[in-house]
C-alpha cells in the first residue's frame, strides 16, 4: 500500500513537469504552426543552469531558476525573430531550424560541462513530509509539485482572463481571421514563444535537483512532450495537462512494476492506441477542410 501510494503522489510531481513543457510545445505549435524539437533543449538548458550556478556557484536556489528562466525565455525569444518568424511560410524550414538549435545548445552544454558523468544539484530544500506515519515525501518534489500547479494555474488565468490571453486563442484557432480583426499576430507569436520558453526554462529549473543532468537529456523530453501533446490533442492546452497527468501516473506505475525502458515502450504503444481509437486525441476536436 505505502508503494501504491508513493507512486501516485510521484506520478502527481511527474505530471506536473510532463504538463510545465508539454503546455508549451503546444502553445507554440497551436499559435505559430512550428513543431519545436529543441524544446527539450530548451528544458535541458533550464536544468545546466541551476547546475551551474546554484551547484557550482553557490547562487541561491530561487534566483537561480529565475536566471534560467530568463536565459530560455531569451533564446526561445532569439528563435523566433529569427528562424521561425522567417520561415513562417514554410513549417518544414522551421522544424528544421529547430532541430538545428538542438544541436548548437548539446554542443555549448558539452562545452560548459563537459561529456562526462552526469551533472547532480543537490536539493536545495532537505527533509521530508511524512504523511499518515507512512508515506514520506521530499520537500523538494513538495516544493516542486507547488510551483508546477502555481505555473499552470497562473497561465490558465492568463488565457482565460488577460487581453493578451484571448487574442492568444484567437491566433491559435485561426491566424488570418485574428489579422482581420486587428491583432498583431507577430506580437503573439512573441506571447507565445516567450510563455512556451519561460514553461520550458521553469521545468528544467524544477526537476534539476531531481534528475541526473546531461546535455543529452532532452531527448527524452521531446519524446514525453510528443506523447502528451498527441494522446491529448494536437494544439488542446487542456488536453496536453490532462495527458500529462495520467501519462505520468501510467508512467510511473511502469516504471517501479516493469523498469524504465519497458515504461517507455509501453508509453510509445499507447500513442499509438490513442491515435487508432481516437486520432483528435482525448480533447482534440477534428476541423473540417
Amino acid at each position: 500500500m505505502e508503494l501504491f501510494l508513493l507512486s501516485i503522489v510521484n506520478g502527481l510531481i511527474q505530471g506536473g513537469f510532463f504538463a510545465l513543457f508539454a503546455v508549451g510545445l503546444v502553445l507554440i505549435f497551436g499559435v505559430m504552426g512550428v513543431v519545436n524539437f529543441a524544446h527539450g533543449e530548451l528544458v535541458m538548458v533550464g536544468a545546466f543552469t541551476i547546475w551551474l550556478l546554484h551547484a557550482q556557484y553557490g547562487l541561491s536556489y530561487i534566483p537561480a531558476i529565475m536566471v534560467a528562466i530568463v536565459l530560455v525565455t531569451v533564446i526561445g525569444l532569439l528563435m523566433e525573430r529569427f528562424l521561425f518568424r522567417p520561415t513562417r511560410a514554410d513549417p518544414l524550414a522551421g522544424l528544421i531550424c529547430s532541430i538545428g538549435v538542438l544541436f548548437i545548445l548539446q554542443v555549448v552544454a558539452t562545452l560548459i560541462g563537459g561529456d562526462g558523468p552526469s551533472k547532480q544539484v543537490p536539493p536545495p530544500y532537505q527533509g521530508t513530509l511524512v504523511l499518515f506515519e507512512f508515506l514520506r515525501i521530499p520537500y523538494q518534489r513538495v516544493f516542486s509539485l507547488i510551483i508546477s500547479v502555481s505555473a499552470l494555474g497562473s497561465l490558465w488565468f492568463f488565457l482565460t482572463r488577460s487581453k493578451f490571453g484571448w487574442a492568444l486563442r484567437a491566433v491559435a484557432q485561426d491566424r488570418e481571421a485574428a489579422a482581420l480583426q486587428g491583432i498583431n499576430t507577430n506580437r503573439i507569436s512573441i506571447i507565445a514563444i516567450g510563455v512556451g520558453a519561460a514553461l520550458a526554462g521553469l521545468a528544467g529549473g524544477l526537476v534539476a535537483p531531481l534528475t541526473n543532468i546531461n546535455p543529452h537529456m532532452g531527448h527524452n523530453v521531446i519524446i514525453t512532450a510528443f506523447i502528451v501533446t498527441i494522446v491529448g490533442g494536437v494544439g488542446s492546452l487542456s488536453g496536453a495537462v490532462l495527458a500529462a497527468v495520467l501519462y505520468a501516473m501510467f508512467h510511473t506505475f511502469m516504471t517501479v512494476y516493469f523498469g524504465g525502458t519497458v515504461a517507455t515502450i509501453c508509453g510509445l504503444i499507447l500513442m499509438v492506441v490513442v491515435l487508432i481509437v481516437k486520432p483528435t486525441g482525448l480533447m482534440g476536436v477534428r476541423i473540417s477542410e
